[in-house]
């Protein structure tokens, strides 16, 4: 198969059954190169034409807080006051920078997640 740009659907449809085909490709070979040539490309338009949002920071903040088996009481160590956590949590303030960094740095949330609009 020769590699070319994807450039529409039906592109992108034929690039990923050729990917499907050559899949389990070894490297260093004609199609161990075509499959990560052909991935790389299909990345590429995916990234444009099928982007993923960053999650809404607060439901980043519940899930985070969850993952690491937090309460709101856990939070209070990192934020600040009891009712600014729940305040928060309850999307009835918005987080501060200072907020946003210790956020950052205790529970290791993303920056760009946490500094979006909700």
């Amino acid at each position: 198969m020769t590699i070319k740009p994807i450039k529409s659907e039906s592109d992108y449809k034929a690039a990923l059954e050729r990917l499907e085909i050559i899949f389990d490709a070894d490297l260093n070979t004609p199609e161990g190169d075509e499959l990560e040539i052909l991935s790389i490309l299909i990345e590429n338009y995916e990234d444009v034409n099928f982007p993923i949002d960053l999650p809404d920071p607060i439901e980043a903040l519940k899930f985070r807080m969850e993952q690491m088996g937090y309460t709101p009481n856990d939070l209070v160590k990192v934020i600040g006051l009891k009712s600014r956590v729940s305040e928060i949590l309850n999307k009835k303030r918005k987080l501060s920078l200072n907020m946003i960094r210790k956020l950052h740095d205790q529970l290791q949330i993303p920056t760009e997640v946490l500094v979006q609009a909700y």
